[in-house]
């Protein structure tokens, strides 16, 4: 069961930080412990099953969470790699493609660099 918030509603909200945890899972344990001190329309069942979700949820939380970065790093890494070859690619249709019918190719893959008022340099060859 997942939530969606309105803003309202998440400024609202009593938040259970970090430092809080340790509170609220003691005042689950006394609470468990101590059930005549509690009134009877007082969930504790509920109480109890809000805290064990709420764990779950945050054990997923943090897995898709790194999964979310490790794929923003792969994209970021696949964009350069693309970048690299790209410019490479280019530097080599600059010099070979001189007098192969590429001029018109050419120009058009060097406004790319024409907002920056310099052309990049691409990339040394591998080979």
């Amino acid at each position: 069961m997942l939530v969606a918030l309105s803003t309202q509603q998440r400024s609202r909200a009593v938040k259970m930080g970090d430092g809080s945890q340790a509170f609220c899972r003691k005042a689950v344990e006394v609470i468990q412990e101590s059930p005549q001190l509690i009134p009877g329309n007082f969930d504790t069942a509920e109480l109890v099953r809000d805290l064990k979700t709420h764990d779950i949820l945050n054990q997923r939380l943090v897995r898709v969470t790194r999964l979310q970065e490790k794929m923003a790093n792969t994209e970021m890494a696949l964009g350069s790699d693309v970048m690299v070859a790209a410019l490479e690619g280019y530097h080599y249709l600059k010099l070979a493609g001189k007098h192969e019918g590429l001029d018109a190719l050419r120009k058009l893959l060097g406004k790319r660099f024409e907002a920056n008022g310099r052309e990049a340099e691409a990339p040394q060859s591998k080979a």
